[in-house]
């Protein structure tokens, strides 16, 4: 169990708990080195002592540890600290897109397109690389504030043994998105990542999972055999070249979809585009289920069939099974009922018996504030505990600075013989006493604030008419003026929610040097694209690629249609001399 303010590798210092899942538990820790605040992900216990995939685990983090791009989360250290294994990560201060998908039910199409557009362009470059990463889903996928997509768990998943399928608990998040291949045991290409896109893009969408099943079988065979429902059932207005995507990559036979992401990102980028909405419907090439497909779907279904009646629910039926089966069957249940018998004795046994001859007398933890470290150091000694290397220091305004302030277990716990005691002790009273915050610019309290060691965390807010704030006003705070903080205590500094938004560039109003420093202001990357266009003067902007009303996200990209003047091309004179009479 990681606690508050415990040390992983000496270095970094847990602050809370923030997340925890099948394999790993997440904490935001504070790396005292490099003084920054980052993601430790620390191995569940049970597959930390499964040798191979601890090996697997870490060549494949530190595979991710070498890419490098603003929509993957950033691999900084991997290692073990007493057979506790774990990644070190950048903080991201945001939401996965399940949590977005529950607070939206689903996304506009202009927003999932950005997302998938970003979610790809990362892929890239890991594909680049050849780098799987195999369990592309909602929860690894993180947004910022400002729009900006994060790939987390690089390296993760490829960790994961291939007979996952057979535990239904830790498999059922992922199995949503299982490419038929990785289902019927072929392993994973750089395609499998693209059909996990596709159905990620189709539940943005619709906000629906196209497959769904009581188990984990039933799901995997669905993604084998069943069409991907059509989703313009779903959204009947959908562009055909955004229907097309999904097609593409969620095709069931590999040859049949993009190849790499590079691929899917460029045909993302041109998606919604006017030229494209109504293009043809894509059409696959190559059948969509081929003959290895057929036989793992024959292997899972021969004990259990499904038969469609008349009416509206489906009757299953199990499978007659031959005399020659059924005696081959007993005996192999015979031999395990008299291994589970075996087993039910022994471990009987071991709970019976084993406490009574391990059992050690528990030790009482001494009281400690107000003596010196020396002191207590030597009476946990004598007690019979073991003593941290380090000590801790604390801020305490009732205990002397340089006294022991209390100990990691607390006074009164009860510990067995050889526990490790952490000893807290006084800086004395060197807390900071909190102001009122409201109406002064955030970057200039945070930058205060840190000075003094305090954590700051800075949320947006929604207001009723946010006109009537500046870009970066404290509006609120969680921590109340004349309370006091001291180093690594935290505060919340609320600003009101005003991102900015794409103005319409295309009213006539706005010139080209108009559009550019809009760009510059908000760190976006600007596209000029010269068209010859007789509808508009020349240097008219008559398209842009974000529309009006688009939340602007740091670091994309804008595209604008500029009306160029048409080419002349002059004919020579229709008469008999040549135009020289």
């Amino acid at each position: 169990m990681i606690m508050k303010g415990q040390k992983i590798n000496d270095r970094y210092q847990i602050i809370k708990s923030i997340g925890e899942g099948g394999m790993a538990n997440v904490y935001l820790a504070y790396d005292t080195i490099l003084d920054r605040d980052v993601a430790v992900k620390v191995l569940r216990g049970d597959l930390s002592n499964d040798e191979k995939f601890v090996r697997r685990f870490q060549r494949e983090a530190l595979n991710a540890s070498s890419l490098s791009h603003p929509n993957i989360v950033e691999v900084y250290d991997v290692g073990d600290d007493n057979g506790q294994y774990f990644i070190v990560m950048e903080y991201i201060e945001g939401k996965n897109l399940k949590d977005l998908l529950k607070k939206r039910g689903k996304l506009t199409t202009s927003e999932v397109v950005d997302i998938m557009t970003q979610i790809a362009d990362g892929l890239s470059v890991a594909h680049d690389s050849y780098i799987i990463h195999r369990d592309i889903k909602p929860q690894n996928i993180m947004i910022l504030e400002n729009g900006l997509v994060k790939i987390t768990d690089f390296g993760i998943a490829m960790a994961m043994n291939a007979t996952q399928l057979t535990q239904t608990n830790s498999v059922m998040g992922s199995v949503h998105y299982l490419p038929p291949e990785q289902a019927s045991g072929k392993g994973s290409t750089l395609k499998s990542d693209i059909y996990s896109m596709g159905i990620l893009m189709y539940e943005l969408l619709t906000g629906k999972l196209p497959y769904r099943g009581d188990n984990a079988v039933e799901i995997a065979l669905k993604h084998l055999k069943e069409p991907l429902p059509s989703i313009r059932d779903e959204l009947p207005d959908l562009p055909q070249s955004v229907e097309n995507i999904i097609l593409k990559s969620a095709a069931k036979n590999p040859k049949n979809r993009y190849n790499d992401a590079r691929e899917m990102y460029e045909d993302l980028k041109t998606c919604l585009d006017e030229s494209r909405i109504n293009e043809p419907r894509y059409e696959y090439q190559y059948p969509e289920l081929d003959s290895d497909n057929k036989k793992f779907t024959k292997q899972v279904e021969k004990a259990i069939s499904v038969e469609e009646d008349d009416g509206d629910n489906d009757q299953v039926e199990v499978k007659k099974v031959s005399d020659s089966e059924l005696k081959k069957e007993n005996k192999i249940l015979v031999i395990l009922a008299a291994i589970f018998v075996g087993l039910v004795v022994i471990v009987a046994a071991f709970v019976l018996f084993l406490p009574s001859i391990l059992k050690q007398d528990d030790i009482t933890v001494p009281e400690v504030a107000g003596k010196t470290v020396s002191e207590v150091v030597n009476e946990l000694q004598d007690l019979g505990f073991e003593v941290a290397d380090e000590t801790v220091d604390i801020s305490d305004d009732k205990v002397e600075e340089g006294k022991v302030v209390k100990t990691n277990p607390p006074s009164g716990a009860k510990r067995t013989e050889g526990t490790v005691v952490t000893i807290y002790v006084s800086t004395g009273d060197s807390k900071y006493e909190i102001e009122d915050y409201t109406g002064k610019n955030y970057l200039e309290v945070k930058g205060a604030l840190e000075a003094y060691n305090i954590l700051v965390y800075v949320e947006k807010k929604d207001v009723k008419n946010p006109e009537d704030y500046d870009e970066g006003e404290i509006i609120d705070q969680d921590v109340k003026a004349g309370e006091k903080l001291g180093a690594r205590d935290s505060i919340t500094l609320y600003i009101p929610n005003v991102d900015a938004k794409y103005p319409d560039f295309t009213d006539g109003s706005y010139t080209v040097e108009d559009v550019q420093q809009f760009c510059d202001k908000h760190n976006i990357t600007l596209e000029i694209v010269n068209e010859e266009n007789s509808s508009y003067d020349e240097g008219t902007i008559f398209k842009q690629s974000r529309p009006e009303g688009y939340t602007v996200t740091s670091g994309t990209k804008l595209i604008i249609y500029v009306a160029s003047a048409p080419s002349e091309n002059e004919e020579p004179a229709d008469d008999d001399c040549g135009g020289l009479c």
